[in-house]
C-alpha cells in the first residue's frame, strides 16, 4: 500500500520513477567525480565513498531523496553539468528545508536551460523513515508524493 506525503512544491511538476536514498546529506560534488572529470556520460555512478548508501549504484535517471545537500559551492555547478551530460536526477525530494547549494543550481538549471528537475522540500523525517532505494515514487505539482 503507498504511502502519502506533503511538502512544498519549489519546482512542480508530474513524474513517476525510481527512489535512490540518502539518509544523510547528499555531497554533490563529491558523487559525481566520474561525470566531472572523466567524460563519463553513459551513467552517473556515485563516487563518494564516505556515503555508504549510494557509493557505487547509478545515480543517472533516479529521483534523490535526502534530507539536504552539502559539500562545496561547485555542488549548484554540478547539478547543471549533470543535467547537462544527461545523467542528472529528474527529480529532487528534501526531508527538510532546501539548502542553498541545491536551490541554486536547480532554480538556474531551470530558468536558464530551461531543465526542470521537479523539486520538492519540507516532507518530513517519516518520509525518509518510509522510502527505500527501488521503491517506486509518483510525485504530483501540489506537493503530494506517493511511496510504493
Amino acid at each position: 500500500m503507498a504511502k502519502t506525503f506533503k511538502g512544498r512544491t519549489l519546482l512542480p511538476g508530474e513524474l513517476k520513477g525510481e527512489a535512490l536514498v540518502s539518509k544523510q546529506a547528499f555531497n554533490t560534488s563529491a558523487s559525481y567525480l566520474e561525470n566531472m572529470f572523466a567524460g563519463r556520460t553513459d551513467s552517473a555512478p556515485c563516487t563518494d565513498s564516505a556515503n555508504k548508501e549510494l557509493y557505487g549504484k547509478d545515480m543517472a535517471g533516479k529521483i534523490l531523496c535526502t534530507t539536504q545537500t552539502v559539500g562545496s559551492t561547485m555542488g549548484a555547478g554540478c547539478i547543471m553539468g549533470m543535467n547537462d551530460l544527461k545523467v542528472g536526477f529528474t527529480a529532487m525530494l528534501f526531508s527538510a528545508h532546501i539548502d542553498s547549494i541545491a536551490a541554486g543550481g536547480l532554480f538556474m538549471d531551470d530558468i536558464w536551460n530551461g531543465r526542470r528537475i521537479f523539486t520538492i522540500d519540507l516532507l518530513g523525517d517519516e518520509f525518509l523513515e518510509a522510502v527505500k532505494t527501488g521503491d517506486p515514487i509518483s510525485i504530483h505539482e501540489d506537493g503530494t508524493v506517493e511511496v510504493g
